[in-house]
């Protein structure tokens, strides 16, 4: 669709029938025509003019389960990356976002990961690419301008969502849209641990790719098992906010690193090599031996471990049931074992800065007795909270927090039932 007729259709609504996708379409009109705009300033008018968008995650359930082998609960959320695309006959990729340097490549460059500086966008989009030639796919270029919501260091998963973006914008233009969610999940993956350099799992790109609730069951990390659930979190009177704390995270590596380590040893003490397949009754049986020789915190992340993921199967189950009182149940009792037990919640390098105690403990205060349910959110140490909070409450909840840790600190979202997409109009 060419620029003039494609922001005609814009001004005249034609975001309304993305209700399920975006709750204040007019914002949103807004942020796809100055899109358009941008896409032409660089890229030049009368182009034929494709549209895609694909959400950003959050962690649901699950908190440092997945390096272990275990189950995951995660969403896709409300915040989204869109891109303007037209494609290109010359094998040539120019991928602009917004704020950032612009990407040029051209197919024939794909060959091989060391062509690509790794931890460059670069090297996500030549990693997709060689994905989808890999199943033989003849891809080509294309010019594209994206502008995200999906805010890098907010704990959301922004690199997921570009590299699902990526392959999203291929699927569509070069390969007729037949690859599933699932698929462009498996080829982000494959970027980011081959081509980017980063030993990631999967869960970020499935949720942004497949959309709604989704459960991942890491058994076999090759080739996990990915349960969507039909459930609307909003339908149920519930919004997800998640409260960025603006904590330090300078010198956390050894925090993240300690606590996949410390599981480990657990079960390398247990003649395995992750903790998936043992039971708490194993550990306990082996505790006199094992707190000799892997510590006391070591075993208690186990203990989370092995718990951890009996409630993420439970909690998925409640929500396929329709069951949100007792997913907000296993929502407590996550967040209470992961400060707990799992001990992940402030850095003892710095027990001067607990920002994430502090919003656990003023969530409590506004949230107590009211049906909602909190947690730490993500890999923890410093960051951001997750709270399920009732509709009525949320916009008192997001002033108080947004009070304490800033103005916008509070990201007020939905669980959005579709992934990668392409926008049509």
């Amino acid at each position: 669709m060419e620029a003039t007729l494609l922001k005609e259709k814009l001004r005249a609504g034609g975001l309304s029938a993305y209700t399920h996708l975006y709750t204040d379409t007019a914002r949103q009109t807004d942020r796809y025509l100055a899109a358009v705009d941008a896409f032409e300033a660089l890229y030049g008018t009368g182009r034929d003019l494709f549209v895609f968008s694909v959400p950003g995650r959050s962690e649901l359930s699950g908190n440092h389960t997945d390096h272990n082998h275990g189950v995951v609960l995660a969403g896709a959320i409300d915040r989204d990356i869109i891109a303007i695309v037209s494609p290109r006959a010359d094998g040539v990729i120019r991928l602009k976002s917004e704020g950032f340097p612009e990407d040029t490549l051209r197919i024939e460059e794909i060959g091989s990961p060391e062509n690509f500086p790794r931890y460059t966008s670069a090297a996500l989009i030549a990693g997709v690419c060689r994905a989808l030639a890999d199943k033989g796919e003849a891809v080509g270029g294309f010019d594209a301008y994206t502008t995200t919501e999906v805010l890098k260091g907010s704990g959301i998963s922004s690199s997921a969502a570009f590299e699902v973006m990526v392959a999203n914008i291929l699927n569509h233009l070069y390969c007729g849209g037949r690859y599933t969610g699932q698929d462009l999940a498996m080829m982000a993956q494959y970027a980011e641990n081959v081509y980017f350099g980063k030993p990631c799992g999967l869960m970020d790109q499935m949720a942004c790719a497949v959309g709604g609730f989704v459960k991942i069951d890491f058994a076999d990390p090759a080739a996990p098992q990915v349960t969507p659930i039909d459930f609307s979190l909003s339908d149920a009177g519930y919004a997800l906010c998640i409260v960025n704390t603006g904590g330090n995270h300078t010198d956390l590596n050894e925090d993240y690193a300690s606590v996949p380590a410390e599981m480990k040893a657990v079960a390398a003490a247990l003649g395995q090599t992750v903790l998936r397949g043992l039971t708490e009754a194993d550990i306990r049986a082996a505790l006199p031996a094992l707190r000799e020789k892997t510590g006391d915190r070591a075993v208690l992340r186990a203990l989370h471990f092995v718990r951890e993921n009996d409630r993420v199967c439970r909690q998925a189950d409640a929500l396929a049931a329709g069951d949100i009182h007792a997913f907000l149940c296993g929502v407590s009792a996550s967040g209470d074992s992961s400060f707990k037990y799992l001990q992940n919640v402030y850095t003892t390098k710095n027990v001067a800065e607990q920002g994430l105690s502090l919003a656990l403990c003023l969530t409590e205060g506004l949230l107590g007795g009211k049906a909602c349910a909190w947690r730490v959110h993500g890999g923890g140490f410093a960051g951001t909270v997750q709270a399920f909070v009732r509709q009525e409450y949320e916009a008192d909840y997001a002033r108080e927090m947004d009070r304490v840790f800033g103005d916008g600190a509070t990201m007020r979202l939905r669980i959005r039932p579709v992934g990668a997409t392409q926008i049509l109009l």
